[in-house]
């Protein structure tokens, strides 16, 4: 098992078969770093075209069609003082009737204190003078290559991952891809210092990270969509829209999930859910939605140990 520090020089803008910038290989952990949202560095400079460039990708050497893709983010660090958002909500979020009576949509600068473990805003408007909120960094894109040799915008997301945005893809969770080539071909980016539900704004607090994960391949292990567990909770996350598509993927990912860890059979998982489940929104502001199916792990007691998500 390596520890890899990796500088990328070059970025993409699509989730793909794209040459592999560095071999790595089952246990291997990677340093590296990311832009922010529309390209900038931690020396605010633009190193790539919005939206979303990913650094990577990094090829997983024996993962293959058929394999589940681990990857744990061990450490996330903004390495600049600064972040951005948009001033005022998504129009797809409220009324349409109440779209006109938004004020004009800004980006507007936020200041990100990693010693206090802070951001605030940089013009607060006088309401929220003062006013400070977690700093707790998210990956808002992240992926592998998808099937078919397709190559598909950092804007949107699919069974293979990329624009979730989702909160709890942060450090200390261990997300599976399902791997649908040779390497899997891991992409990474779009980190948010800061998000909640939704991203209702239509950005996180957007700014430039050092990273750390680490991979692992789960052989033979077929998944269908994004899988996630934290200290809290598993998840399974699907992506589409409507938004009642993406909650039956996350649904049905997580009722296959029951049954394949857990011996629950479907009678058994229904009654299970029913009680049990939570639903995070995710996302509601990217070509497709992302919805999460989430357990808590005190209801998991007594069910039997579990494979990796």
């Amino acid at each position: 098992m390596t520890t890899h520090r990796f500088e990328p020089t070059r970025f993409h803008n699509a989730l793909g078969s794209h040459e592999p910038v560095l071999t790595i290989a089952d246990g291997d952990t990677v340093v590296t770093t990311t832009l922010d949202a529309w390209g900038f560095d931690g020396a605010g400079v633009k190193r790539a075209e919005a939206p979303n460039p990913m650094t990577g990708p990094f090829f997983v050497a024996g993962a293959e069609p058929g394999d589940a893709l681990l990857v744990r983010i061990d450490r996330m660090v903004p390495n600049r003082d600064s972040g951005w958002t948009f001033s005022v909500l998504a129009p797809n979020v409220v009324d349409p009737g109440a779209v006109a009576a938004l004020p004009p949509r800004e980006r507007v600068f936020w200041t990100i204190d990693a010693d206090a473990g802070t951001c605030r805003l940089a013009e607060p408007p006088p309401a929220l003078a003062g006013w400070t909120v977690p700093l707790a960094p998210m990956l808002g894109c992240f992926g592998v290559a998808p099937a078919m040799g397709q190559a598909i915008s950092t804007a949107t997301s699919g069974p293979y991952g990329g624009n979730m945005d989702y909160r709890r893809f942060g450090p200390g969770t261990t997300v599976a891809f399902p791997v649908a080539t040779t390497g899997a071909l891991f992409h990474l980016g779009d980190g948010h210092a800061c998000q909640g539900d939704g991203e209702i704004v239509g950005t996180g607090i957007e700014t430039s990270f050092e990273v750390t994960f680490t991979v692992q391949v789960a052989r033979g292990r077929r998944i269908g969509w994004p899988r996630g567990e934290d200290a809290e909770s598993i998840f399974a996350v699907g992506n589409a829209r409507p938004l009642d598509q993406a909650l039956q993927h996350a649904t049905t990912e997580m009722l296959r999930w029951l049954g394949e860890d857990y011996g629950l059979d479907p009678v058994a998982a229904s009654h299970f859910l029913g009680q049990a489940v939570r639903y995070d929104v995710a996302n509601v502001f990217n070509p497709a939605y992302s919805v999460a199916c989430r357990i808590e792990k005190r209801w998991l007691a007594g069910l039997g140990p579990a494979d990796a998500p």
